[in-house]
Parts: C-alpha cells; structure tokens; sequence
C-alpha cells in the first residue's frame, strides 16, 4: 500500500497496532495505584481516548472487575443509556454467555411516558431497564440523569445491579452525578471530573467482557 505522504505509519497490521498501543501506554502511564485487573480496564480506556489523565482519575469499587466478570459469565443482561455503547461493545463475547445488550432510551413506551411526565427518557429508560435486568451491568456514558436516576432506585432498595460503569461527560451534572456514584456500596467503574462518554465508557465494558472470556 502507498501512502502519499511523507510520513509512513509504523505498521497496517491492526494487532501491532494495538499492542504497539499498550506498549506505549505503559510506557508512558506511570505509577499508579490500581490492581493489575483494573489497571487491564484503565488502559483500555486510555487506548480509547489517548488521554492519560482520564485515566489516573479513574475510581474502582473493590469488587467492580470480579462483579463485572461474573455478572458477563452469568449471562445478565448489560443496559445501556445510547446505542453508541450498544454499536461499539463487543456483543459475541457478551452472547456467548447467554447475555445481550440492550438499550431502552428509544422505545415508543419510554417516549410516551416521558412525555407524560414530562422528563427525560433516559430517566424512563433506567426505570424500565432494573425491572428487566436484575443483577445486570449498567454502562452509561451519555446522560448524567440516567446515572443520578439509577443511583436513586439503589438508594431506595430498588435495585442492586452487578455493575455499573458510570463515566458519563459533560458539563452539567457529570462530574456530580460520578461523585455521588463513588458513595455507594455497590460495584462501580467511575472516573473524577467532566471527562467521560461512551467512548471510554465501551472501553471499560469491552475490558470486563474480554476478561470473562478468558477465564474460558
């Protein structure tokens, strides 16, 4: 292949790409304090986004990788707030183990009752998702009111989900939303701050998803 520039890629073959990627990663990350697992699903993460402040700012619930991996290997169903995190997870790895990956924001009853409320679907959405994936692993990386909605109904005894990875960006409640996220006592991925979305959101799934199929 030739490329018509003067600069020439180091490699076109995308597993050398990648593990020049985490080679770099490593390289540059520098200490740190996450386990070896969690530190599998940080530098995904920061492979996602380029961004070693992410990163480092990321916050782990004790439990949140071993959760994570036996809610996939148990077959619970993962919600997502967006289908942007549907379309990038790696659903086979998920369906292997008699799971999928649904989203709700858009069904015609989630619309209607958000209308009727006057609310946000994503609100809804969350709502409808803990009647039909109990023990299930939340990913949300889009709508701060999705993650504030979902840690209301733990608080009330309402549900008790596997996992929740809540990295939501954004400029108005993101960075709250995560902080009360980080309170509770239930498995969670969360970083610091506005940065976020479903891009690293998907990179923290994938990460989990990848680490119960090789426990195969």
């Amino acid at each position: 292949m030739d490329f018509k520039t003067e600069f020439k890629p180091l490699s076109i073959q995308p597993q050398e790409i990648e593990a020049k990627s985490f080679e770099i990663i490593d390289e540059e990350f520098g200490e740190h304090s996450f386990t070896s697992e969690q530190y599998r699903v940080v530098q995904r993460v920061v492979h996602a986004c380029a961004d070693f402040q992410l990163g480092h700012s990321m916050i782990f619930h004790p439990d949140a990788v071993r959760s994570g991996i036996e809610a996939v290997r148990s077959g619970k169903l993962v919600v997502a707030d967006v289908q942007m995190i549907q379309a990038g997870v790696s659903k086979p790895r998920i369906q292997a183990f008699g799971g999928d990956v649904k989203v709700y924001i858009s069904d015609p009853d989630v619309i209607e009752e958000a209308k009727r409320l006057n609310t946000t679907r994503a609100i809804i959405s969350i709502r409808k998702a803990i009647k039909e994936a109990p023990g299930g692993i939340f990913a949300i990386g889009n709508a701060p009111t999705a993650l504030l909605e979902l840690i209301r109904l733990v608080k009330e005894g309402e549900t008790k989900p596997g996992l929740v990875i809540g990295m939501p960006v954004g400029f108005v409640s993101a960075a709250e939303s995560k902080e009360e996220l980080a309170k509770l006592d239930i498995p969670f991925i969360t970083n610091v701050g506005r940065k976020g979305g479903s891009p690293v959101t998907v990179a923290a799934l994938n990460a989990i998803t990848l680490m119960a199929q090789q426990q195969d």
